[in-house]
């Protein structure tokens, strides 16, 4: 489940020069109960809530915004930190490859929503 395990050191510049798709999401570790996620996206991803955690993310390089229901966009830029409350209806979009850390729960639920409803 976890591309490193504890105890081995992760370089993330070079786990993520690594990556050439427009969009990947994986777990690079975990801490106790929680995890490490690593995610590359061009593009965007489809509106969702996490019904049980919340979900924090760290951009590495390039912007990423996240779309609310029921609140302004948001755009982070590299070493931005932002966390999402369990329950907020968001999407993440990137315009150019962005990668960014997320830490969130390591059973943590996604639960995704019409995307005509938006």
């Amino acid at each position: 489940m976890c591309k490193y395990e504890q105890l081995e050191v992760m370089n993330l510049d070079q786990i993520s020069s690594s990556i050439q798709d427009t969009y990947t999401n994986f777990v690079l570790n975990k801490v106790n109960e929680s995890c490490l996620r690593i995610a590359v996206i061009t593009g965007e991803y489809r509106w969702h809530y996490h019904e049980t955690c919340d979900e924090m993310f760290i951009v590495l390089e390039g912007e990423l915004f996240i779309d609310f229901q029921d609140r302004p966009t948001i755009a982070l830029k590299p070493h931005d930190v932002i966390t999402i409350p369990k329950g907020v209806v968001h999407r993440t979009r990137a315009l150019q490859r962005t990668v960014n850390l997320c830490f969130e729960h390591l059973d943590g639920d996604t639960v995704f929503i019409d995307e005509s409803a938006h």
